[in-house]
């Protein structure tokens, strides 16, 4: 489990630099694992809505869910649509230790690319309000973009992979438990999840 507070000496961040908004807070939006993992300090949380962008499974993994040998999938940020997901203010006294950690955990393949994006709160007292957040844009050109895949296709590479972090299919269900959690479930991704745990089963 990704955690700042327990890691030892941070590195540069890869240069990463979160931008803050206008009144000077910083804020992470999330649409995969950080939806129920973020693992940096926050002071508070909050559902958002992102406009233009879609949440896909179009990310190859080959460390945290996979290897090269067997890559597994995860989310990414794809052109088109509109993505639900969770948005965070980081605390200011562990900025410095966010942006490694972020930039390590995120960066490692150069297949996201750091965004800063307008997306609407739908919870908490700011509700309604616009704030710009950090987030990550997976890159099309990169050679582990995965978007072309079948939904056939992409249940059987999550049924059958595991990384440094668990299997491809744990990270699944974490991202649809998530999603059903916050009212916002995503039909295709739970067909896609009961096609790769009926793959999964077949081949126990």
């Amino acid at each position: 489990m990704w955690d700042i507070m327990s890691r030892g000496p941070h590195g540069t961040g890869r240069g990463l630099d979160l931008r803050p908004h206008d009144d000077g807070t910083v804020w992470v939006f999330g649409y995969g694992s950080l939806m129920w993992n973020p693992g940096f300090a926050h002071e508070h949380r909050a559902e958002a809505v992102l406009s233009g962008y879609r949440r896909r499974l179009c990310v190859f993994s080959h460390n945290h869910r996979g290897t090269p040998e067997r890559p597994g999938l995860v989310m990414g940020l794809d052109l088109g649509g509109a993505c639900r997901g969770t948005v965070y203010r980081a605390d200011p006294a562990y900025l410095a230790e966010t942006v490694d950690y972020l930039a390590e955990r995120e960066l490692i393949y150069a297949v996201y690319r750091p965004h800063v994006v307008p997306v609407r709160l739908r919870t908490g007292p700011r509700a309604g309000e616009r704030i710009l957040a950090n987030t990550f844009v997976c890159d099309r050109a990169h050679p582990h973009y995965a978007g072309r895949l079948t939904p056939e296709d992409a249940a059987r590479i999550v049924a059958g992979a595991t990384g440094e972090r668990g299997p491809a299919l744990e990270y699944l269900v974490s991202a649809v438990a998530s999603l059903r959690r916050a009212g916002t479930p995503d039909r295709s991704l739970e067909r896609l999840l009961d096609r790769a745990q009926t793959l999964h089963r077949d081949a126990a």
